[in-house]
């Protein structure tokens, strides 16, 4: 077989894998390490995207979307429990019930 062949399944196939890591990357609770998943195959696909031309790249470039959104919204999500937890103690923002 070929091997330029194979490179170019391998990149196709990592493409469209990019595009549903980067959908699960959306999901609540579970979706960061696949958008960091998603995020990192991108990367090994566009330099193999410099070498050959890549018929799934629309799908890669959705699949980076996705997970450049999801992995955002985690970590605001994660920035704002961090910032709740160290203003208040760890008490989660119940004002009034402690009597303070």
């Amino acid at each position: 077989m070929n091997p330029n062949a194979e490179i170019k399944i391998r990149m196709l196939n990592s493409s469209m894998r990019c595009f549903v890591f980067g959908l699960l990357g959306l999901i609540p609770l579970i979706g960061l390490p696949f958008a960091l998943a998603a995020l990192w195959i991108s990367g090994r696909v566009r330099v193999k995207e410099k070498l050959f031309w890549n018929a799934a790249r629309p799908y890669r470039i959705w699949g980076v979307v996705c997970a450049a959104a999801g992995a955002l919204f985690w970590f605001l999500i994660g920035a704002l429990i961090a910032y709740s937890s160290i203003n208040h103690g760890g008490s989660g923002g119940t004002y009034g019930l402690s009597g303070e």
